[in-house]
């Protein structure tokens, strides 16, 4: 089994029920929900070590949350609880022609207020395989930017690979005035793989790129690739959303060498499409960890991203049964 180890927050996810405003709402969901918890989770339910490195204070919520991460099988060692608060966010879910909507509550939560002197990244990164970071990270504020930027140089140093997913913010980013071009170039220097599109690689690099669908994304990762040395994965989803239930959807791999790009799957009803980018990268890690060939990998990101929309909550609760069935075009009861 490979070794993950996740690096970010995971919060508390509150939910405006049966579709409902939060205006309207006389209650609220309450789960939990994070990009790298997110992959943290999907992996360890895909048979692979994951560790998650974050902060929670010392209260009942912070409590709820590492019971969250051990539910799913998650290392939690790495975990500290330190002063603060829990991070917030709300969700109304969309439908229809009404698209979902996230509100962010998470200012000087744990988290937040804490620096790159606050991880031991020796000790935190001892056996691992891989360092999965996002950009949510680095959008809230400057020390949680100097922190991941640390995370990455102590895992180039220990020769562990640097996964980075783009997840661009703009709420979070508009908060202070930190740069996203210049932070996240610094993060993307350090990185071997990249979950991101043309237009993740637009705001890196301040370029439009030509042309439409896979001749664009090309360009777009061989201009990636030529900015970043170090960078030799970029994985990214192709969605056309015709409604709030009704999304298309395709998975595509790019390498110097070449990509693949599967065939669309349409998807109608949709439940949730939160964590559905996290599930994605959950799949091509574990295509790439299991040593699989890229159309396969990138066979195995778009499965566990489609089945996450049908899945209530962030995260993907998926094994390699699940992948297969889907893979095979299985719809029926299993029994």
């Amino acid at each position: 089994m490979s070794k993950v180890v996740c690096f970010g927050e995971l919060m508390v996810r509150l939910t405006a029920p049966d579709r409902e405003l939060l205006v309207q709402a006389r209650g609220l969901d309450l789960n939990f929900g994070g990009a790298e918890a997110n992959v943290a989770i999907g992996l360890a339910n895909l048979g692979h070590r994951a560790a998650m490195i974050t902060r929670f204070p010392d209260n009942g919520l912070g409590e709820a949350a590492i019971q969250h991460l051990r539910r799913y099988g998650v290392d939690v060692t790495g975990v500290a609880r330190t002063p603060g608060r829990m991070g917030l966010y709300f969700i109304e879910q969309g439908a229809g022609i009404r698209a979902s909507s996230v509100l962010y509550d998470r200012e000087d939560s744990s988290f937040a207020l804490a620096g790159p002197a606050d991880f031991d990244w020796d000790q935190l990164l001892e056996d691992a395989d891989i360092l999965h970071v996002s950009g949510v990270t680095p959008a809230l504020g400057q020390r949680s930017a100097d922190a991941v930027i640390a995370a990455a140089d102590a895992a180039r140093a220990k020769n562990v690979r640097v996964s980075f997913d783009g997840n661009y913010r703009s709420q979070l980013w508009a908060r202070w005035d930190g740069d996203p071009r210049a932070i996240l170039t610094e993060v993307v220097r350090r990185a071997d793989i990249m979950f991101g599109n043309h237009r993740d690689i637009s705001l890196l690099l301040d370029h439009k790129f030509s042309g439409e669908g896979p001749e664009r994304r090309r360009e777009a990762a061989m201009a990636a690739f030529d900015a970043f040395s170090n960078l030799q994965t970029l994985a990214s989803t192709a969605r056309h959303i015709e409604d709030g239930g009704a999304h298309r959807i395709a998975a595509r791999i790019d390498t110097r060498e070449g990509a693949v790009q599967t065939d669309e799957v349409a998807l109608a009803d949709i439940v949730d499409r939160i964590g559905a980018g996290d599930a994605f990268a959950a799949g091509v890690l574990h295509g790439l960890f299991s040593q699989k060939d890229l159309e396969t990998t990138a066979r195995y990101g778009l499965a566990l991203t489609c089945l996450k929309h049908m899945l209530p909550g962030d995260v993907s609760l998926f094994g390699q049964a699940d992948i297969d069935a889907f893979l095979s075009g299985e719809r029926d009861v299993r029994r």
